[in-house]
């Protein structure tokens, strides 16, 4: 299995028979070296509905015929407007074909802003955990720093974690660091950064100084094996 880092927070999966996509923004994210015509997956992850987490997946959906999981009130919102998606909610967990599902808690907003201006309500913001073949990757979302992360990473054995570094909008890297320390990921990976000049950070001076496991700042289109 395959985990590639695509800028922002969009995170790639790739096992032998599946290609998911998390909180897929390509297009108007200029660190992404995705390609939203043309990209091949069949499965769509999304954390909320904030636009710059949203991003491509009508086009990516539509052409790929992609099954998408969302919380609640997003994925209905997005089934209304005739694409495939499954709707969660926070706490709750579900076994795909593709792997295993549970959305956590993340301090965030999630609204969506469609092509008429029109503000649509998302729901509850989320964290992924996806397990797969034994290996549990963990894309926290956008959130505030919380207790409760600390729980999560003493109720799961977490491989890789996807945290946001950026401030502003999200956790800065002070918070991070105790987020990525409570999660204890084998890998703690810094995400949402310097895709807009207020959330600039210095993610490998983040990452080096992650005390549990390994901070590493993944470069644009990276890969991990796991």
């Amino acid at each position: 299995m395959k985990v590639s880092y695509h800028g922002h927070s969009v995170v790639k999966v790739e096992t032998d028979n599946h290609n998911i996509i998390i909180d897929p923004f390509i297009n108007g994210n200029e660190s992404c070296d995705l390609n939203a015509s043309t990209l091949k997956v069949d499965v769509i992850l999304l954390t909320h509905a904030h636009n710059d987490h949203v991003g491509d997946t009508f086009e990516i959906a539509k052409n790929n015929d992609a099954f998408i999981v969302a919380p609640n009130e997003l994925a209905n919102y997005l089934s209304a407007q005739g694409l495939n998606a499954h709707p969660m909610h926070i706490g709750g967990s579900k076994q795909f074909d593709f792997g295993t599902v549970k959305l956590t808690q993340a301090f965030h907003g999630s609204s969506y802003e469609a092509e008429d201006g029109s503000i649509i309500y998302g729901g509850m913001p989320a964290g992924i955990l996806l397990t797969i073949n034994g290996k549990t990757i963990y894309h926290v979302g956008d959130t505030a720093l919380f207790t409760d992360l600390k729980m999560y990473g003493e109720m799961n054995d977490i491989d890789i974690a996807f945290i946001p570094i950026g401030d502003n909008f999200t956790m800065g890297p002070e918070d991070a660091i105790h987020a990525a320390n409570w999660i204890n990921a084998s890998i703690s990976v810094p995400v949402h950064y310097n895709t807009f000049p207020v959330i600039e950070q210095d993610a490998k001076a983040w990452a080096n100084q992650i005390k549990t496991g390994k901070g590493y700042a993944m470069n644009i289109g990276e890969a991990i094996d796991l």
